[in-house]
């Protein structure tokens, strides 16, 4: 599977099997998450075997069950701490669909766990994201047509279509999609594009957007452009 078809195939699920994460798949996973640490400046911690994190009652609310896997996104505070969390935690959601994992980014519906994960000094959780086998397959969302979130058109280049519509596969609080992408034309001989996002009662909106812009880039190809 390429990332692409990962892109594609990805969806939320929230019930898994009762089943560990295979431990070459685990493996390659923490492999990944030190790669993503380094760069992000984050501390994403993979948790298994810990059933506790998805129970009670906003668990249930939430429909999630058999969550015994997740990731524990976590970095120093800082303005931008939501948006790498977004951009490189979609990176590792679509590594474990490769994988043949499944995947939900978690924004409320779990509890943090005492002595599971680690915080150094000025580190916060912003988010969860829940991992393992599904107990089915998941379904698809409606989604925003490309002209309501982009300037796209018949003289925008072609890969800038293609971004777009790759990020209007990732997967956003609620399918809120919140976002929007613009294209600036050339400057020194670089592509250049705008990605902005929206305001949203629901929050979330920067993990989103960073959510958004790594499936743009996917999309798109990152040496097609530079960001603005």
């Amino acid at each position: 599977m390429t990332i692409q078809e990962a892109i594609e195939a990805r969806h939320s699920i929230r019930a898994y099997k009762d089943q560990p994460l295979a431990e070459d798949a685990a493996q390659r996973l923490m492999e990944e998450i030190a790669e993503v640490n380094q760069k992000g400046n984050l501390h994403v911690q993979l948790i298994q075997n810990e059933p506790k994190a998805f129970q009670g009652t906003l668990a249930k609310y939430g429909m999630f069950r058999n969550v015994t896997s997740y990731l524990v996104m976590a970095g120093k505070k800082a303005d931008d701490l939501d948006e790498r969390i977004g951009y490189y935690g979609e990176h590792l959601v679509l590594l474990a669909q490769m994988l043949g994992l499944n995947t939900c980014w978690v924004g409320l519906s779990y509890k943090k766990i005492p002595h599971t994960y680690v915080l150094e000094e000025g580190e916060v959780i912003r988010t969860y994201i829940a991992i393992g086998y599904g107990d089915k397959e998941g379904i698809s969302h409606k989604i925003k047509t490309v002209e309501q979130v982009s300037n796209a058109s018949d003289i925008t280049p072609p890969w800038f279509r293609r971004g777009v519509e790759a990020a209007l596969l990732a997967p956003t609080a609620v399918n809120q999609q919140k976002f929007s992408f613009e294209y600036l034309g050339m400057k020194d001989g670089k592509h250049r594009v705008r990605a902005k996002k929206g305001i949203s009662v629901v929050g979330y909106t920067k993990i989103d957007l960073g959510i958004a812009k790594y499936h743009f880039e996917v999309g798109a190809g990152k040496e097609n452009f530079q960001w603005v």
